[in-house]
């Protein structure tokens, strides 16, 4: 069923989407407010009305039609994380400087029928704008749950560029390979690296990135020495010890992130192996932990304060139908490579393969 504009949308009712999904208005209601009294049918039956009718809530109406304050929404998981963290704080900046609102909404999981509901709840408290972090910006992505939403939506960080919406990213693929080939310049040979959870897309570009910088230096992408991680500093001390438990044994260790990277420092320690004399280890983010470890991990920027303000700005020109509205946009920040005190050349002793 083609999805009416948004003017249109403006014009139907809750009442109108409950007739749509064969309920009462009292269960949409429920829906959008992500009441858990409601089953599962029902809520996919209100959502895939949502959806098909293109649904605004009056109140996000009321607001666009006043010009009053605009609403940014921010859909968000685990804001202990560091890097997560700097995301809120850069929005936040952002937000306040431009006399912008910042309504948060928390994910339990990356389902994507959660996304949308939260999605939908967060236009239906006033939101004129959505900011999305990763992986649910990628799960919305691929189910297609921000084509033709009701209100502007940005990808923070994905691990790739998504087709049809508005992100602000790094070159993931690009930051791996420049890490990769820094390495490889000192030396290394025999590079072990871990994958970030199975549900990014960093899983794939990053490790991607870092076979690259292998084939372009004429060296052989050796399947044991990649293993998988899901950014936990737990997860990483798993992997680390598949990897220091091979026979032939990496002289270094690149890590999607830096909690796995910390993990393997840790590991390495607790075997009696010396970081870097022993072993490299390098890290993605250049979060805090970087320099609460010793030695301090060298690791790859990604700037994602930066990032989320970027991406506030403009999902608050969009809300206020600045221009790019209906070209999608996907803006690159640079990345950098930050050396500090967890590499060094290989042991001339160790053993790898050439």
């Amino acid at each position: 069923m083609a999805r009416s504009g948004r003017r249109a949308s403006q014009a139907i009712t809750i009442q109108t989407v409950a007739d749509h999904a064969g309920v009462s208005a009292m269960t949409v209601s429920n829906v959008l407010n992500n009441s858990p009294k409601v089953r599962q049918t029902t809520r996919d039956a209100v959502m895939a009305a949502v959806r098909e009718l293109n649904y605004v809530p009056n109140m996000a109406a009321r607001s666009l039609a006043s010009a009053s304050a605009t609403r940014i929404g921010l859909l968000y998981r685990n804001i202990e994380n560091a890097f997560l963290s700097s995301i809120l704080v850069g929005a936040l900046d952002a937000t306040s400087r431009l006399g912008a609102q910042l309504l948060l909404r928390p994910l339990e999981s990356g389902d994507p029928n959660e996304i949308a509901q939260q999605m939908q709840g967060l236009v239906e408290n006033g939101a004129h704008a959505i900011l999305i972090v990763p992986p649910y910006c990628e799960v919305a992505n691929r189910h297609g749950l921000t084509r033709d939403f009701s209100v502007p939506v940005v990808a923070m960080s994905p691990g790739d560029a998504l087709p049809g919406d508005h992100c602000v990213r790094i070159d993931d693929f690009g930051a791996a390979r420049d890490m990769t080939a820094y390495l490889i310049g000192i030396g290394h040979r025999g590079i072990g690296f871990i994958r970030g959870g199975a549900g990014h897309l960093i899983h794939r570009t990053r490790c991607e990135g870092y076979q690259a910088a292998l084939r372009e230096a004429g060296l052989p992408v050796r399947p044991e020495l990649i293993v998988s991680g899901d950014m936990s500093f737990e997860s990483g001390l798993a992997a680390g010890e598949a990897l220091l438990d091979l026979a032939d044994r990496p002289t270094a260790i690149f890590a999607s992130n830096d909690d796995m990277a910390a993990a393997i420092v840790s590991l390495a320690h607790r075997r009696g192996l010396d970081v870097p004399r022993d072993l490299s280890v390098v890290g993605f983010d250049d979060t805090p932990i970087a320099v609460k470890i010793w030695p301090s991990l060298t690791t790859v920027r990604h700037p994602g304060k930066q990032i989320s303000a970027q991406a506030a700005t403009m999902a608050i020109s969009l809300a206020r139908g600045g221009a790019g509205n209906a070209e999608r946009v996907n803006d690159y920040l640079p990345h950098e490579l930050v050396i500090r005190e967890s590499v060094a050349p290989p042991p001339t002793t160790a053993t790898s393969a050439s």
